[in-house]
């Protein structure tokens, strides 16, 4: 049944290309080329072959299920929380979700669509203003946020996420098709998602040069009025204060050892050699969701080669924390 949603989504019908194009009026970031992409993307990855290697590796026992399970979603990209009210259902477990205002429209319908193929899942889900009488909590917010969520639902199981970004390793021997793959890295979903690319190590004396020209079909961006916004406003801040930094016309770049970069900016960080940047890598690990690179280098997230990271698979699981193994040891 959710390979036949995969199929559904992959393929989309009339209605939902309808509502596909209609975000962008509810939320300017979801634009029709966004809200596809993920679209296709949950589609893609719904495929029989993945979810049977995926479900083979727990042991769901059916006569322990039907716990209820507040969900608090994300709205940064479009559909972000699908994959948490998948694990909860795919397991036996009923959803309490309290949907991102950015982004309850789309998780809705996808979830009309499952119930469409399969009835049973109408009484499994509810959308929720206020999350009560739950058994156990996945949540998703802000390094602020979290600290109320282990507040109030540090009394039951609970997966607990905070602000994470990504980052990608550059050798300086990096193909200008790699490095175009890596602007979708970048700027896919505006930047906005965790696994956004929003930092790069380079080695020392790195010349931007190659890169600049590789990602510049990604200069549309600019067109985009809340990105404009943002790229105008940080290469204000930046021209004022006299910071030295990089621009073509529709991105930044600056030297800055934090891993969180404004929108429209990203920080780079030099290295001098392998061992020094997985011995990077490890200290911030825990701020980290994934890696971009073809390095080879030994670390604790997850890896993925460049423009991959917005391609995530069923057991890629945010923060890294297995929240199928969650679910079935309730």
């Amino acid at each position: 049944m959710f390979s036949t949603l995969g199929t559904q989504l992959s393929y989309p019908d009339e209605q939902l290309n309808a509502l596909i194009n209609d975000q962008y009026h509810y939320n300017a970031w979801f634009t029709p080329q966004n809200v596809e992409h993920a679209v296709k993307s949950i589609g893609q990855m719904l495929n029989k072959e993945d979810l049977t290697t995926w479900l083979n590796k727990y042991k769901i026992d059916h006569d322990n299920t039907g716990k209820k399970v507040g969900l608090i979603l994300a709205g940064n990209i479009p559909l972000v929380g699908f994959h948490d009210a998948l694990c909860v259902l795919i397991t036996g477990n009923n959803a309490l979700i309290k949907a991102s205002s950015q982004d309850a429209r789309l998780i809705k319908y996808v979830l009309d669509m499952l119930v469409k193929i399969e009835p049973e899942f109408q009484s499994r889900y509810s959308f929720v203003e206020r999350l009560e009488n739950f058994d156990a909590v996945i949540a998703t917010g802000s390094n602020n946020t979290s600290r109320y969520f282990e507040f109030y639902f540090g009394k039951v199981p609970n997966i607990i996420r905070k602000n994470r970004n990504s980052v990608a390793v550059l050798t300086g021997e990096e193909t200008t098709e790699q490095l175009y793959k890596l602007g979708h890295d970048i700027f896919d979903y505006f930047g906005l998602g965790c696994r956004n690319v929003s930092k790069l190590l380079v080695p020392e004396d790195y010349n931007f040069v190659q890169f600049f020209e590789a990602i510049e079909p990604h200069y549309t961006i600019i067109n985009h009025h809340k990105y404009h916004n943002n790229y105008d406003y940080n290469k204000s801040i930046y021209l004022v204060n006299r910071d030295k930094h990089l621009d073509n016309g529709f991105l930044l770049v600056k030297e800055d050892d934090r891993m969180v970069s404004p929108l429209a900016v990203v920080f780079h960080e030099q290295y001098k050699d392998t061992a020094s940047v997985e011995a990077l890598l490890k200290r911030k690990s825990e701020n980290i969701q994934c890696i971009v690179s073809t390095a080879g280098i030994k670390a604790a997230n997850q890896v993925v080669g460049f423009g991959e990271s917005q391609q995530p698979a069923l057991w890629d699981y945010a923060d890294g924390v297995d929240t199928m193994d969650f679910l079935t040891k309730l």
